[in-house]
């Protein structure tokens, strides 16, 4: 007796991937639950989300109790997602160390991608640098293009970790090559940073060798004058996550 791969068929269209809707008199035709659903999925697995992130929703980021100074940030992220893409604003997340802004930023765009459609690409800065750096090595089959496509075309960029690499006349022309194509291509992207958003070289003289860098520092005063028509700014402001639960899963 031969044996069949049982494969489960969605009732409500019976495997065709449509639906009838019923509105008074009319009837009409629409995608499938089933069909979005599986969109959805293959989008979540194109945008590169790390492992470590995976479990990251809107859902789940704390903003209670404890982690009540992160409800203003929690409510502009579900507000930024239920204007998209009448607004296409982007974000700008900043705040120290395991405040959640990478949480954020991955629970923004698995309800883009799940509700909206949207595709989104997550890419850390530093890999995404060392990617393009790599590609200028004759033994890798990938040229920069390659690597900068989907970076450029992408409907939702995250950018986790801006600043986080040692500012030089490469890196800077880079990050302004990213930033200015995606701004004239009117494309929407969302960046975390735990570099505070004020101008480079703020503290003049002898203070100045002990004074915290700024995201003015780490990528230069135009494109974080760029960045401010990009996006608005979300500060997020509350304990060390990581250092309080001992995870790695908010950054």
């Amino acid at each position: 007796m031969s044996t069949k791969t049982l494969v489960e068929i969605c009732p409500l269209c019976e495997g065709t991937g449509w639906k009838t809707l019923q509105t008074g008199n009319q009837r009409r035709v629409t995608r499938c639950d089933c069909m979005l659903r599986a969109r959805a999925g293959r989008m979540l697995e194109r945008a590169r989300i790390p492992k470590r992130y995976e479990h990251c929703e809107l859902s789940n980021f704390e903003f209670e109790g404890p982690h009540r100074r992160l409800a203003p940030a929690r409510m502009a992220a579900c507000k930024f997602v239920e204007e998209y893409p009448l607004d296409n604003t982007g974000l700008l997340l900043i705040g120290p160390i395991g405040t959640g802004k990478t949480h954020l930023a991955v629970g923004i765009i698995k309800e883009l991608m799940g509700g909206k459609g949207a595709s989104c690409l997550f890419y850390d800065y530093r890999e995404l640098l060392k990617e393009i750096q790599n590609s200028y090595n004759s033994s890798v089959q990938v040229t920069e293009l390659e690597v900068l496509r989907p970076v450029f075309e992408s409907e939702v960029l995250v950018l986790d970790e801006l600043g986080a690499v040692k500012p030089t006349e490469w890196v800077w022309d880079t990050v302004s090559l990213i930033l200015n194509t995606r701004y004239n291509n009117n494309r929407t992207t969302i960046i975390t940073t735990n570099f505070d958003d004020k101008p480079a070289g703020t503290v003049a003289g002898p203070r100045a060798a002990a004074r915290e860098e700024t995201l003015g520092d780490r990528i230069g005063e135009r494109m974080r004058s760029r960045l401010h028509e990009m996006c608005r700014i979300v500060r997020l402001d509350g304990e060390d996550f990581r250092q309080k639960f001992r995870s790695a899963s908010f950054r």
